[in-house]
């Protein structure tokens, strides 16, 4: 039975504590969410604009079909990084020699999504240019924003965030409750947090009143003042906080008071006086960070005067009075992270302690142990399980906000040494995450400093980031850099990073087809990695020459050089590796006719890419499939593939990727006859192929050899260039439309599925099919022991003759999910068609 309600799609960060009051607020924004595209709140640091627009992106998600994503822009400096946290937040994937910003605004064109940019005060300007960029060209897009200033964009609405509501008597009407007020709601709630117990009396009430209108109704500070009520007592409390208000040393004059817009920095000095000794020393400390767990705070924080057994205890209290808070869970590890002004507050004091410098280096040496240990695990030659040897990218992963702030920080403080040496060991988490203009940009500001020349770490960095370079498609600077960096290494004796540079070098050669200085440097760092133990660069310079080998013709002597390093890779249970080889080894024998062998590896490249989530791989192990099985007449479960590929490409922004299956779709199309639909989808990744600025070949390709009169040839043509006007949404739904028709049999195939009267000639360009075999008998087995629950659920509805997209509005996922159940289903039984799902299901009564 299909669900209800559909699941969320969004990644809102969980809330660390209750949401309290702004009912009014609340409301009113999702109104206007519903008449304006852009909605900017602003307000002072602590008024709640964060966690305003995280609980109104909450409660739109059922507004917003294609998720609602939420991207913290908090310590962003440039266009760049901001383009960065937009892609990640929507799953978008750089595309290799593309602006990332045209990459994320082409993938949201036709996507209907809320976008939340938190934080926007430091690149407002950058955010009012890409927000008006996304406005313009993304018509289904809103965006809700946060800042302390207004950012007007087109259209937009700016939501001015007031004070939190404070008890109001009525004319000759009954005192209020102050229980009754929003600031007082919020107040009694965390102090519950600390104690459960905390039950002030009428008269206490009336004090918590005053006390949040000495905060300003301003929400942090009545937090940290609710925090702190327990123990102290609202009567205590207040009685110090008007005294510490009133202090000369924050009067901004004489008989001056505080203004209620700058009271939150008091009340903050306030708290953190008051606290014990040991956190105000951790508090303090914890600026460093941006997000944090228990063990690393205790690493870097503890000291002869904060022992780390006291860290948790104090991180705890610490929590409880709401100058901390819970992010999420990492891996069975708490997630901590100082709201923004408390941070802000907390570094100051570091500062004036004179524990600046200090610790931020404390937390570099750290974070540069981390990331250096990621390198030696990904390039170990040392057997080990594959959770093991991926727990530190997995881990650098969780620490990238706070490793990105220590980049910034020795940019700006001038340590090239120290931030090349972090830099270079980020490269491999850069690649592998496909972040290649973020990484690019900051490896370009340490590598200009000026003491970068001098600095050891340099000739690593160079590697580094010839190998982004590479990534990006950019090969002269890559064969610049990678020289470079390999002259350096061979002067300073760093063998390990020659063997690299060696492999890079000709990884690049190969892509610019100078095969013979290839072969060198293959040759050169296949022998250097044998006499070293190099398991994992041995079987990289292997892997190299098979793609040589493929590249000149030679197949199967390709193949080997796949196997011998598939052997080594497996040996030692890299899976990364492993899934990039065989990738290499399905592409080389997909075209040297070996379909067998292609779609083997294509198939366990496709479970290695899944395991460690790259969709954009994932995409093309789905495609590559879809090819070999229209090769081998299966035409439904390529369509499967195709389908499923060309969706994921889509989702991740690969344009490249989608042209590429929409030709697919476009030969196996054609070839049962559905020449309209099919030439203006192939017309349509043409024109996709223009955008990226790759060659473009003459129409109708890549049917141009199929009708040689001249009236059916200009018929051709026609629909080909009407294709070439689609956008690439209507492109990938006729493309999804046309799958669709031709898993259905003849007989059942819509009239308007492009069907050409002359449907037999229309199939020239492949030899004339087989009569279709029996299917052969269901197996035994009841699809309930053998299926997931989902999994049979999709069975159910493919077994009364439902398609993609009619099976997702069903059971409230997208087609590309559906199409993905479907491939599991065939792969796990063995079938390959949709034919067979049916039959199983049916054989066994089970519909419903």
């Amino acid at each position: 039975m299909a669900p209800l309600t559909a699941p969320a799609r969004h990644n809102l960060p969980r809330p660390g504590t209750g949401f309290v009051g702004r009912e009014r607020d609340l409301s009113s924004l999702l109104r206007l969410l519903e008449s304006s595209r852009s909605v900017t709140l602003c307000g002072t640091d602590g008024i709640g604009k964060t966690r305003l627009a995280l609980r109104v992106a909450e409660q739109s998600t059922a507004s917003f079909p294609d998720g609602v994503w939420a991207a913290d822009l908090a310590d962003t400096h440039t266009e760049l990084e901001v383009h960065a946290r937009v892609a990640h937040a929507v799953g978008v994937v750089e595309e290799p020699g593309q602006p990332l910003g045209t990459t994320v605004a082409e993938a949201l064109r036709d996507r209907r999504l809320l976008l939340v940019l938190d934080g926007c005060d430091h690149v407002a300007d950058a955010v009012t240019r890409i927000g008006e960029t996304l406005l313009a060209s993304c018509p289904g897009v809103s965006i809700l924003l946060t800042a302390l200033d207004p950012l007007r964009l087109p259209g937009g609405t700016v939501w001015r965030m007031t004070p939190m509501a404070l008890p109001v008597a009525s004319r000759n009407g009954p005192p209020p409750d102050p229980a009754d007020s929003e600031a007082v709601r919020l107040f009694l709630d965390r102090a519950r947090i600390r104690d459960q117990r905390f039950d002030p009396s009428r008269p206490e009430l009336e004090t918590v009143a005053v006390l949040c209108d000495l905060a300003g109704g301003v929400p942090l500070g009545i937090e940290v003042l609710g925090g702190s009520a327990p123990g102290a007592g609202p009567d205590t409390l207040a009685r110090g906080l008007r005294e510490h208000l009133a202090s000369p040393e924050f009067q901004p004059g004489p008989g001056q008071a505080v203004a209620r817009s700058d009271v939150l920095p008091v009340v903050l000095d306030f708290v953190y006086r008051a606290l014990p000794a040991p956190e105000r020393i951790l508090l303090r400390r914890l600026s460093v960070f941006r997000g944090w767990d228990v063990e690393t705070a205790e690493q870097v924080c503890a000291d002869g005067g904060l022992a780390r057994e006291q860290v948790l205890d104090l991180m705890a209290s610490l929590l409880d009075r709401s100058l901390i808070t819970v992010t999420g869970e990492f891996e069975g590890r708490l997630r901590y992270r100082l709201p923004e002004a408390v941070r802000g507050f907390a570094a100051d004091r570091l500062a004036e302690a004179g524990e600046d410098v200090l610790f931020r280096e404390r937390l570099l040496e750290r974070m540069i142990l981390l990331t250096e240990d990621l390198g030696r695990r990904l390039e170990s030659s040392r057997s080990m399980p594959w959770s093991e040897r991926d727990a530190g990218r997995r881990r650098v992963l969780a620490e990238y906000d706070t490793l990105r702030s220590l980049l910034r920080w020795t940019h700006r403080e001038g340590r090239a040494e120290q931030g090349l040496r972090l830099a270079s060991s980020l490269a491999a988490y850069w690649v592998s995450h496909q972040d290649y203009s973020e990484g690019a940009h900051l490896m370009d500001l340490l590598l200009a400093l000026e003491d970068a020349e001098k600095a050891p770490s340099r000739a690593r960095a160079l590697v580094g980031r010839a190998q982004l370079a590479r990534v990006r498609r950019d090969h002269a600077l890559a064969l610049s850099l990678g020289e470079e960096g390999l002259r350096l290494c061979r002067e300073s004796g760093d063998e390990m990073f020659v063997r690299t540079a060696l492999n890079l070098l000709a990884l690049v050669e190969v892509r610019e087809r100078v095969p013979d200085r290839a072969a060198v440097r293959v040759e050169e760092a296949l022998r250097l990695c044998r006499e070293s133990g190099d398991l994992w660069g041995e079987a990289i310079a292997l892997g190299t020459r098979g793609a040589l080998a493929a590249q000149q013709g030679d197949h199967q002597t390709a193949d080997q050089h796949y196997n011998a390093a598939l052997t080594l890779l497996r040996g030692i249970d890299h899976r990364w590796g492993v899934g990039v080889t065989l990738i290499g080894q399905a592409r080389a024998a997909e075209l040297g006719g070996d379909l067998v062998t292609a779609d083997r590896c294509y198939r366990e490249a496709l479970d290695t890419q899944r395991l460690i989530g790259a969709p954009a791989e994932e995409a093309r192990c789905l495609a590559g499939i879809g090819r070999v099985a229209y090769a081998q007449e299966r035409v439904e479960q390529a369509c499967d593939y195709l389908s499923e590929g060309l969706l994921l490409s889509h989702a991740a922004g690969q344009r490249a990727e989608v042209g590429r299956a929409l030709v697919a779709i476009a030969r196996v199309a054609f070839a049962v006859g559905m020449r309209d639909g099919a030439c203006g989808i192939a017309g349509a990744a043409v024109q996709m192929r223009e955008q990226l600025g790759l060659s473009v070949p003459e129409a109708p390709w890549p049917f141009g050899d199929e009708e040689k009169t001249r009236r059916r040839r200009k018929r051709l043509v026609t629909l080909w260039e009407e294709g070439r006007r689609m956008s690439t949404a209507e492109a990938v739904r006729e493309a999804e439309r046309l799958a669709e028709e031709v898993r259905r049999p003849p007989s059942r195939r819509s009239a308007s599925s492009g069907g050409s009267p002359r449907g037999t000639a229309a199939r020239a360009s492949r030899p004339a099919r087989r009569p279709a075999a029996p299917l052969p008998p269901p197996p035994l087995t009841p699809p309930q022991d053998r299926l997931t629950r989902r999994e049979l659920e999709v069975a159910r509805l493919v077994s009364k003759g439902r398609s993609n997209p009619e099976i997702a509005r069903v059971l409230f996922i997208s087609p590309a999910t559906a199409a993905r159940h479907i491939a599991n289903i065939n792969r796990k039984m063995g079938f390959h068609s949709r034919a067979q799902i049916a039959a199983w299901i049916q054989s066994h009564g089970d519909r419903d």
